[in-house]
Formats: C-alpha cells, structure tokens, sequence
C-alpha cells in the first residue's frame, strides 16, 4: 500500500474521531429519543388494548347485571367505564332503560345526565331524558333540552313539553311541524295526529307521490 494512501486513511480515522469527539453527545441523544419514541409508541398501543379489553370486560359484566335486574351492581360497573366512550354511553343508555322499566324514573334520569356523547347519539340520549322530565312534571327543563329540535321524534317531544306546562298553542303548531317532517308510514305519525288533533288542529295532508 502507497505511503499516501495510508496518510489519507490515517487523516481520514482522524477526521471521523474528531466527528464523533465533536457530535458523539448529539449522536447517542439522537438515537436515544429515537429509541423512546419507538417503545413509547409500543406502551401506549399495548395501554389502548389493555383498555379497550378491559373496557369490554366491564361492558359486559353490566349487561349481565342488567339482565338480571342488578341495577346496583349495573350502575357500578357502569361507573367503571371510561366517560365518553362508546362502551360508557350504551351500557349508561341500557342501564337508564331498565331503571325505567323498573319504575326507577328518576334514577334513570340521573343516569341520562351523565352521558356525554357524540352529536348523534347525544341527539338520542337528550330526546329520552326529555320524555323522563316531561313525565316526572319538569317540562320546563325537557324543552330547554329540546331547545333546537328539528327531528320530528324530538319535535312531538317538544309539543309534549309544552303542553305539560300548559302552552297549548305553541303545543299545537308543534305537533304540526313534527308531522310535516314525518313520513307518511311512520307508526307514530296516527299518534301525533291525535295530539294535534285534541288541540283543534288539523293533520296536515300526506304528501302525494309524483308519477
């Protein structure tokens, strides 16, 4: 091997050790943070699982209570559940239905309350709390729930609200925006004609389809 070969080998062993000398530190913090963003990552997708598991396990376990008629037991493993997940919203809403059935009225509306959901199932949940406060002599509360109803379930809720504090008229031309808004073959459309009805107004006309 050439005399300037082995210099420019040797000048080049030189300048690397001087590299790592000068960027070693930052080198090793590099891979250092590299190395706990990756098991990092690992953590908290294997803390999702153990989560989502365990939340299954409680879900069911109040489903179980609820279908013996553990309320207590139910609203206990309920409470387990993580707020705003989907697994808390639907054992809370099966929870609030039995509470119901079992003539617990306001219990389950204690159990309504708790329930943060999506604008959608929100919609739901807001629609049976009302029904509960309009029945438990609260309709002042069911219609600030229902404040921006459109729907016709949460419409003829609306009516039902009002009428309960005795706002007739307003009762009346609210069941018939719920009707103009509700199918033809809806089965609780003969209902709300009904309501509208007692009130002294008129159902309105089906649509007629076009040929």
């Amino acid at each position: 091997m050439a005399i300037d070969d082995l210099l420019d080998e040797h000048e080049q062993s030189e300048r690397v050790r001087n590299w790592l000398k000068n960027n070693g530190a930052g080198l090793i913090g590099g891979i250092a943070l590299g190395l706990a963003v990756i098991f990092g990552w690992q953590w908290w997708q294997k803390h999702q699982v153990q989560q989502a598991e365990q939340a299954n396990v409680s879900y069911q376990s109040a489903l179980d209570s609820i279908g013996t008629a553990d309320l207590k037991k139910a609203q206990a493993e309920v409470g387990k559940l993580k707020d705003g997940n989907a697994y808390a919203n639907l054992a809370a809403l099966r929870l609030a239905k039995a509470q119901v059935d079992a003539g617990q009225a306001e219990a389950a509306i204690v159990t309504l309350r708790g329930i943060k959901a999506d604008q959608t199932l929100q919609s739901l949940v807001d629609l049976r709390l009302s029904r509960l406060l309009t029945d438990a002599g609260k309709g002042e509360e069911a219609l600030k729930i229902l404040s921006d109803a459109t729907d016709s379930a949460s419409l003829e809720a609306r009516g039902d609200a009002l009428l309960a504090t005795g706002k007739r008229d307003q009762a009346r031309d609210t069941y018939l925006k719920a009707l103009t808004g509700m199918d033809v073959a809806a089965p609780q459309r003969r209902l709300v004609e009904l309501k509208l009805s007692d009130l002294g107004g008129t159902p309105p006309k089906p649509a007629q389809p076009t040929s």
